[in-house]
């Protein structure tokens, strides 16, 4: 089995919920439809789900559905737009993004007064990636104008932002989540940023 999924058994195994919680919360949207998915086993089709997503979501609802509702729980994890307005500098004032991250977005964006929740979103997923040490400022102007071009396609949905090399070339794409991509021999995937996980992350620290 790949190791980047968990079978439906060993998760409720692992994480101690019932089949009714774990429908319940897909039917509440929790659980995005899309981590569901079927595949061919021994014993017939079987569902699976990406591991760490899925034991990740499941640990933060088990910690939070005591302060809040499943409706509340569900807002925060919808990868809808919330609407945010912020002046550039408040990223940096709140620790939301560095000052490198929002120069590079700023050169990218041009001169403006205020960001909309996916125009922070972008700044931070470039901040993300710059967290790691991996990627050079030049190669971070390729990450946020490939955002800019193309995060509006996956509007509403789950993505990932897929930072790769090969041969000291650079380049990046978004890809649907879940996904099976693969990459001819010699590519390294630098950095991998879901934008599910960043707007939970985003939500929190706005709130």
């Amino acid at each position: 089995m790949d190791a980047d999924l968990i079978s439906k058994r060993e998760l409720l195994e692992l994480t101690g919920i019932s089949y009714g919680q774990l429908y319940r919360w897909k039917r509440k949207n929790l659980i995005p439809e899309g981590w569901f998915i079927r595949k061919s086993a021994f014993t017939g089709q079987e569902t699976f789900f990406p591991r760490e997503k899925m034991l990740g979501r499941i640990d933060r609802i088990k910690n939070m559905k005591d302060d809040l509702s499943l409706d509340d729980l569900a807002t925060m994890f919808s990868p809808s737009p919330t609407e945010v307005r912020l002046a550039p500098q408040s990223l940096v004032e709140q620790g939301i993004v560095s000052r490198a991250a929002l120069d590079i977005f700023l050169k990218t964006e041009g001169t403006v007064e205020t960001l909309s929740f996916d125009m922070i979103l972008s700044a931070y997923m470039l901040h993300k990636a710059l967290e790691s040490g991996e990627i050079s400022l030049d190669e971070a102007h390729l990450l946020i104008s490939t955002l800019k071009e193309q995060s509006a396609r996956f509007q509403g949905k789950d993505y990932t932002l897929l930072f790769f090399r090969k041969q000291g070339i650079a380049s990046c794409c978004l890809v649907s989540a879940p996904a099976d991509i693969c990459f001819e021999a010699g590519t390294k995937i630098i950095s991998r940023i879901t934008v599910s996980s960043c707007i939970e992350e985003l939500k929190i620290k706005l709130s």
